[in-house]
């Protein structure tokens, strides 16, 4: 399949974010909390803008089982920007009001522009990596769970089923409307290497 074939090539970045510091924070309950709150606030702006390349994508679909699927992702979405309102709650963070960092908006700049402008095959590779890689980081760090843990709630979405299935079920788009093209070789690899440098961000500014 050709998800699985985009993943395998492009592994090296998803080792890269699963030992980054912030990660490795994340697991083990030290990650810095003015880091973990820039995170949630720049997450919060990436995933608005990840829910308008959701509803781009499905309005330059033909098949109407895809727009089924683009809709229940979108609803995904809207019940991760809930759990990040939630921590924004308890620690004051104002997500009202967000100044994207560099990182980000080169992030948010290419899913935007990539759904504007091009097909549903280009989109869906350049959204994949986001899903699959929190689906595969959240497995990794399943094992660290604890009632304890800082972030126990943030590793529990992305380690749960039904986080699971709907990174499964992107895939499963991708590999129904998309070829192994060059463009979309591009899209998936760029989108993963945003993902490291998203990483990076939060931990470079609470510095």
């Amino acid at each position: 399949m050709l998800s699985d074939n985009l993943w395998q090539r492009n592994v090296d970045l998803a080792q890269a974010c699963l030992a980054h510091p912030f990660v490795r924070g994340l697991a083990d309950g030290a990650l810095d909390r003015e880091a973990f709150k820039c995170y949630i606030a720049q997450d919060a702006f990436f995933l608005r803008a990840f829910l308008r390349a959701y509803a781009l994508a499905a309005a330059k679909c033909e098949q109407v089982d895809q727009v089924r699927s683009f809709h229940r992702l979108m609803g995904g979405i809207l019940d991760e920007l809930k759990l990040h309102a939630s921590y924004a709650a308890e620690w004051g963070v104002d997500l009202s009001n967000v100044r994207a960092l560099p990182a980000t908006k080169a992030y948010t700049d290419f899913l935007v522009r990539t759904a504007w402008h091009h097909g549903v095959d280009e989109i869906t590779a350049a959204m994949v990596p986001c899903m699959r890689l929190y689906a595969f980081l959240g497995t990794e760090l399943a094992e660290y769970q604890r009632s304890d843990h800082p972030y126990a709630d943030w590793i529990k979405t992305y380690c749960g089923e039904e986080f699971q299935a709907s990174a499964a079920e992107l895939e499963s788009i991708l590999d129904s409307v998309a070829d192994d093209t060059p463009k979309v070789r591009n899209a998936y690899r760029y989108a993963l290497q945003c993902e490291l440098d998203f990483f990076s961000a939060p931990l470079e500014k609470s510095e």
